[in-house]
């Protein structure tokens, strides 16, 4: 009887605040078909930027000073510029500046390529500086080349000792995907906007595209926790 009170008396409230979900329910699988679109970027992305991010970092403890003083001013540049102007420049500028009529996926990965590569950079170099010098020390010794050394050795460590700081990087880059609905792509922003306008009611569709974004996130730690238990194990 409570249950059934309590129903009542939440239905009224949310006719007194004038909403109505079952409004934007025919809406809601051209909403979810923005779920594909967000993971193109943020995967592509979180793949090519931990690439880059990887040479950056190995950059950044080279002894060659021309490439240390370009990383780190990379590095600087990327990091305290907005990433809003940075997608906008590449999207908007690249016709201007080449001719070439580039696409909002390929603007996206780019921008976020760059972007995260250079936080990444950072947080792979302290993750190799944390590794034990010895074990380094230990594998030239025995006669080992630098770059297996670095590869085989040194930088696995380093990338499990630093999985969380990488998956809240894949966390930042999935939340900032929604800058791609600036230009125009179709991601879940851009659609929640969309059927918005179309239906003149704005909290429905954003509550359901901040609802899809929480399960993502979610998702996403779950399989890092289950990764970083496999890793213990294997300690």
């Amino acid at each position: 009887m409570a249950r059934g009170v309590n129903a009542g008396l939440l239905l009224k409230g949310c006719e007194k605040m004038n909403l109505d979900f079952g409004a934007i329910l025919p809406s809601v699988p051209y909403i979810l078909k923005g779920v594909w679109v967000t993971l193109q970027f943020t995967l592509l992305s979180a793949f090519f930027g931990f690439i880059w991010g990887i040479i950056l970092s190995l950059i950044k403890i080279s002894k060659i000073r021309i490439l240390k003083w370009f990383a780190v001013a990379y590095t600087s540049v990327f990091r305290g510029t907005p990433m809003i102007l940075q997608l906008s420049l590449i999207y908007f500028a690249t016709p201007q500046l080449i001719g070439y009529k580039i696409s909002a996926l390929e603007a996206g990965v780019i921008a976020f390529t760059l972007n995260s590569g250079a936080y990444i950079s950072e947080t792979i170099r302290a993750g190799i500086l944390a590794v034990d010098k010895g074990q380094f020390e230990a594998a030239i010794a025995l006669g080992v080349p630098y770059k297996r050394a670095m590869w085989d050795i040194i930088l696995p460590q380093a990338v499990k000792n630093i999985l969380p700081a990488l998956v809240n990087e894949c966390i930042a880059l999935l939340k900032e995907s929604a800058l791609v609905s600036t230009i125009s792509a179709s991601d879940l922003m851009r659609r929640g906007t969309i059927v918005a306008a179309e239906k003149f009611r704005y909290f429905e569709p954003l509550i359901v595209v901040g609802i899809i974004y929480y399960i993502l996130v979610m998702i996403l730690t779950w399989i890092a926790r289950t990764l970083e238990r496999r890793l213990r194990r294997s300690d």
